[in-house]
């Protein structure tokens, strides 16, 4: 009997490898395919990226490669990031196809809606960098460079230097999600987020400081909208957090 449980243990493991190694193939075949369609768009969208810096530049600037590849390199993998963007939504599927079978039916009510949420407050704080916060970056720091220095960035140095601030906006718009999941997981509640409200203001600016350029501008570009969403991930935590019976 206990042979037959193991056997049947082992091959539900498998049979999960198996579904595994195809949701993988599936997603990264995906990604594969808009990357290579993304290639000969890459200088386009290089073009489009570089287009804040140069809006702030002297007439006719333009960015100075000190490398060799740099100059290839970057557009290359400029046209990845954006295919690891694009592709996000059914990479994400396909962990969620993954993993929902094995959810209760409250989890599969709740966590789709997360995962909405998160994947579109990461394009929102990714877009809130690119229209709003970019162009002030660089304006702050064109004016504030003496006049012996002329800015001319390497293509690859200033892919870099956008993809992180990308990042770093983009996992702070977040914040309500992980309130959410906090409150979901009873390490909190929302009584609680709102008295701990001054604390959290004091630590976003921190972290507004920590992972943005040294000016003020993009720091509070930053801090406001995390304040504004701390209030909404309040919010979204006393909905979420009702039970049952207060529904």
């Amino acid at each position: 009997m206990a042979e037959a449980d193991l056997d049947g243990d082992g091959s539900s493991l498998m049979s999960h490898l198996i579904e595994l190694r195809a949701r993988l193939i599936r997603g990264v075949a995906v990604l594969l395919v808009v990357f290579l369609a993304l290639i000969p768009f890459s200088d386009t969208l290089f073009t489009w990226l570089v287009a804040p810096l140069l809006a702030v530049l002297p007439k006719g600037s333009e960015l100075i490669a000190r490398d060799v590849m740099s100059g290839f390199m970057a557009p290359v993998k400029l046209a990845f990031f954006v295919a690891l963007f694009a592709s996000m939504p059914w990479l994400l599927y396909q962990a969620w196809a993954f993993v929902a079978p094995g959810l209760y039916k409250r989890e599969k009510r709740l966590a789709l809606p997360i995962l909405v949420s998160a994947l579109l407050l990461f394009y929102g704080g990714c877009a809130f960098a690119y229209f709003l916060v970019l162009k002030g970056v660089f304006g702050f720091l064109v004016h504030f460079a003496p006049d012996v220095v002329k800015l001319a960035p390497d293509p690859a140095s200033y892919l870099d230097f956008v993809v992180v601030l990308f990042l770093a906006f983009g996992l702070s718009f977040e914040l309500p999600v992980a309130l959410v999941i906090l409150v979901l997981l009873g390490w909190v509640t929302p009584k609680q987020l709102a008295e701990w409200r001054g604390y959290a203001i004091v630590g976003i600016f921190v972290i507004a400081a920590v992972v943005t350029p040294p000016d003020v501008i993009s720091q509070l570009m930053l801090a406001i909208p995390m304040c504004l969403l701390y209030e909404v991930g309040i919010i979204a935590a006393k909905l979420v957090g009702r039970t049952p019976a207060e529904e």
